[in-house]
């Protein structure tokens, strides 16, 4: 009996250590609570389309890189990933939407800066994709100097117009430079003319080249105006939510890296290859409390929405209509950039 009652003892413990686990977590995360009560993530989607990144359509489903993205840390906190709210909004406007807290995050093709986190006090996560900003131009310049005179689209409310301004100016290239709230307005004033380039970052310049009639006839400049890592944006003061974003994050790659993915998640998770997948997948008991959230956490991210490779290969890859490879955005292995972290 008293074996018992010390091993009943012992059960009551360790449900009072876990219990008080995750509400530390939380205790350190305000938003993770409140986006459990809420029942929903905010988040900040186009007005309009971004190809490969943001996409509607005409029955309102949304699509792409981003949407994913979002997707994973909605999954990972909630258990479904149909509880993220959509909040379409334009460039300049998704600043004052997370300060107000109109939405949770920014995953809209942003990138960190030095004046984004130490004068507006915003918080980034790791990147999640790597591209060099350059112009697409109609056939006929080679390089950046030869736009001298012409005409150059970009987006408004956004970095770009500072980084091509900088650029124009180091280089001593006199254009005139339109600015688009839109991506389709800035993709159709470059198709019908009226712009000499389209200034534009990675994926997103690639995807404006396969949309035109005759893309032989478009070429990408050599030219690097600079190199931007694209990151998921919070605010400052709650390294909880971070946290969590972070290790959704990471959890992506981790699954890539591990050959983890949507369609043998549930046998991995039956019968980890090794410590590292047990803890992905929580089959190791206790992971998911360190952040607040539960054991399959991970599990639940890869098994409804898969891993970096997939996400990839449907928006950007050979499952899309744009079959861009993956360069940069490859693991290390792979000939990329992209390491993900130890999880211990």
């Amino acid at each position: 009996m008293k074996s018992r009652s010390k091993l009943a003892a012992l059960a009551v413990s360790l449900s009072i250590i876990a219990t008080s686990g995750v509400a530390a977590a939380e205790e350190r995360s305000p938003l993770v609570k409140q986006i459990k009560d809420r029942g929903e993530l905010l988040c900040p989607a186009h007005n309009g389309n971004n190809m490969g990144f943001m996409e509607v359509d005409s029955a309102g489903n949304w699509k792409g890189l981003d949407i994913e993205n979002w997707t994973a840390v909605a999954v990972a906190i909630l258990g479904s990933s149909d509880k993220v709210k959509f909040v379409p909004m334009s460039w300049s406007q998704r600043w004052p939407s997370l300060n107000s807290g109109e939405v949770d995050l920014i995953v809209k093709t942003t990138d960190a800066t030095m004046t984004r986190d130490t004068e507006l006090g915003y918080q980034f996560s790791v990147p999640y994709l790597f591209g060099a900003f350059q112009f697409l131009a109609h056939k006929g310049p080679t390089v950046a100097v030869d736009l001298a005179g012409g005409s150059i689209c970009t987006s408004a409310g956004s970095n770009n117009v500072r980084y091509l301004t900088d650029f124009l100016t180091v280089k001593n290239i006199k254009a005139e430079i339109l600015t688009y709230e839109k991506r389709e307005e800035q993709r159709a004033a470059y198709s019908q003319g009226r712009c000499d380039a389209n200034m534009g970052w990675g994926p997103s310049l690639a995807v404006a080249r396969t949309e035109q009639s005759n893309p032989d006839d478009h070429v990408v400049l050599p030219d690097v105006i600079n190199v931007a890592p694209e990151v998921i944006v919070m605010r400052q003061g709650d390294d909880g939510f971070a946290d969590v974003v972070n290790w959704t994050i990471q959890a992506l790659l981790i699954a890539e890296d591990q050959g983890v993915t949507s369609a043998n998640v549930d046998q991995m998770r039956k019968d980890p290859p090794n410590p590292v997948v047990s803890r992905l997948l929580g089959a190791t008991e206790g992971i998911g409390a360190r952040l607040g959230l539960s054991d399959d956490w991970g599990y639940n991210v890869i098994k409804q929405v898969g891993n970096y490779g997939e996400i990839y290969e449907r928006n950007f890859g050979n499952d899309s209509p744009y079959k861009l490879e993956r360069g940069m955005n490859a693991l290390w292995k792979d000939g990329g950039v992209l390491v993900p972290m130890l999880l211990d």
